[in-house]
């Protein structure tokens, strides 16, 4: 078992990059919503460069890309729109080509075995969570999951970590936040929870070590080997 998991009571996942493989489905949403919108698609390359904050700065990013500006001069007009007929494009097929990556299912089935609570914390609208966990076989193994509107706040705010420590009622010392971006360790820091990180997934093209988490993996089976 790996040192993570000594102490751990709680394991709060992040879901995109993490566990999923989602840029397929959310890249083809994003390109449908420019195509209707009148501008170029920018493709799956791109896109794994932008998620991570939620679909509305998916969205913004990817316009600021388009129009060759910053991010602070989207038009938020432009944004209103495109951001809904990306939402409307994403509802219609939020999983068809998402995946989990290697690994993934033995670990939570590992958890699960060994009666580790474990919670979602992702920033992915909450509408689409249940969604593509049922279409990845992987609903049953959560206590909790939060989307990103669950609350007031969204990671690399501190808050939804903090609710999931008070509603399990459990101390930061024996949680443990698993993601691949730096929102999810910058979160995982503020909160007080120990940190680890898989070195795939969407850190918009930086390496997950510049966010200096306790841990890196490359696959979560990792944290099970004998």
């Amino acid at each position: 078992m790996h040192p993570a998991l000594a102490r751990t009571q709680l394991v709060i996942c992040d879901l995109d990059g993490t566990l999923v493989d989602s840029i397929p489905d959310l890249a083809a949403a994003l390109d449908t919503a420019f195509e209707q919108s009148q501008l170029v698609p920018p493709g799956q390359s791109k896109a794994r460069h932008w998620v991570g904050n939620g679909t509305e700065m998916l969205v913004k990013r990817a316009l600021a890309d388009a129009h060759e500006i910053d991010e602070q001069q989207v038009d938020d007009l432009e944004l209103s729109q495109v951001l809904g007929r990306f939402s409307r494009a994403y509802a219609d097929s939020p999983s068809r080509y998402s995946r989990l990556y290697p690994g993934v299912l033995r670990f939570l089935e590992w958890l699960k075995e060994a009666k580790v609570i474990v919670a979602l914390v992702t920033n992915k609208p909450n509408e689409f969570v249940g969604p593509v966990l049922k279409a990845v076989g992987i609903e049953e193994h959560f206590a909790m999951a939060l989307g990103g509107d669950s609350l007031a706040r969204k990671k690399p705010d501190p808050a939804p970590l903090l609710h999931v420590l008070e509603r399990f009622d459990i101390a930061a010392d024996n949680a443990l936040m698993v993601g691949d971006s730096r929102s999810d360790i910058r979160a995982g820091k503020a909160a007080g929870v120990a940190t680890l990180a898989v070195s795939y997934g969407y850190n918009h093209g930086e390496p997950i070590a510049r966010s200096e988490p306790d841990w890196i993996v490359d696959s979560l089976a990792e944290l099970i080997s004998d």
